[in-house]
């Protein structure tokens, strides 16, 4: 009887708290938590990018694009692209239909000035909006593209189920997300740097440590390669696989909707 209430309060707990990083937070408090952590490092958020990877991030989201070969009559949802690195890449490979959707309005207001500095106006339409809920209808989108986002939300098998929702029958997947490395002699020097040099980097470069901390803790987080395969499938999206980019520190994920 003891075990079975131990059993019952655990599953109770883990109803109603989820992770911030390496903390355990109420589930209603993470969205508010996640929200601050991007109004604050939006302003820097695409310099970080490139300091924090040497630029290489640049050449993961490269791969992204070449997967999906846009074209003209391709209709993209990238999620949680919120500074339009994914959607400009998009357009200037062939995509004119792309609406980039997030949950964050300070990253949006990012990605739109950019947009307006590069005089593309019409192609993108940029939508706030929970990759958990998303403000749109059933097989909308011929494809759904997101990067470095999925970690944040709190409900990763709702974001998947949503992503499933508004494709279209033969619509794509993909998803670029930090990963886990799959060489042990790296793992170590990877650790170093994310909990060591990440967040120095985030309080010399950006004046903001805890926000960078609680991005490495994040990567840590994120379900390995093939657990994710295993979240993806319990979806509906079949014919699922992943291509390990830098020895695994990323992963590109792909799956269709039948």
């Amino acid at each position: 009887m003891v075990r079975f209430m131990l059993k019952k309060n655990q599953a109770q707990q883990s109803q109603t708290t989820t992770h911030f990083g390496f903390k355990n937070v109420n589930i209603a408090e993470k969205p508010r938590l996640v929200r601050s952590v991007f109004d604050s490092v939006a302003p820097n958020y695409d310099l970080m990018n490139d300091i924090m990877s040497l630029g290489i991030h640049r050449l993961w989201k490269n791969t992204l694009i070449k997967k999906l070969k846009p074209n003209q009559s391709m209709g993209l949802l990238d999620v949680g692209g919120g500074t339009g690195d994914i959607a400009f890449k998009f357009i200037d490979k062939g995509g004119q239909n792309i609406v980039v959707t997030d949950f964050n309005t300070e990253m949006l207001e990012v990605g739109r000035n950019r947009a307006m500095d590069q005089g593309i106006i019409k192609q993108i339409k940029w939508i706030g909006g929970n990759a958990e809920q998303l403000p749109f209808e059933d097989s909308s989108f011929d494809a759904y593209t997101t990067a470095f986002c999925l970690r944040n939300v709190t409900d990763l098998d709702q974001a998947l189920q949503e992503a499933y929702r508004i494709l279209k029958p033969g619509g794509r997947f993909l998803c670029l997300e930090f990963s886990h490395v799959i060489l042990p002699s790296l793992s170590k020097l990877y650790d170093t740097y994310s909990f060591k040099l990440l967040p120095l980097m985030g309080q010399v470069f950006a004046n903001d440590r805890a926000s960078y901390q609680y991005l490495a803790e994040s990567i840590r987080r994120f379900p390995t390669q093939d657990e994710f395969v295993t979240l993806i499938k319990g979806s509906g999206l079949e014919k699922i696989t992943y291509q390990n980019l830098s020895r695994g520190i990323v992963a590109i994920h792909s799956a269709w909707k039948i």
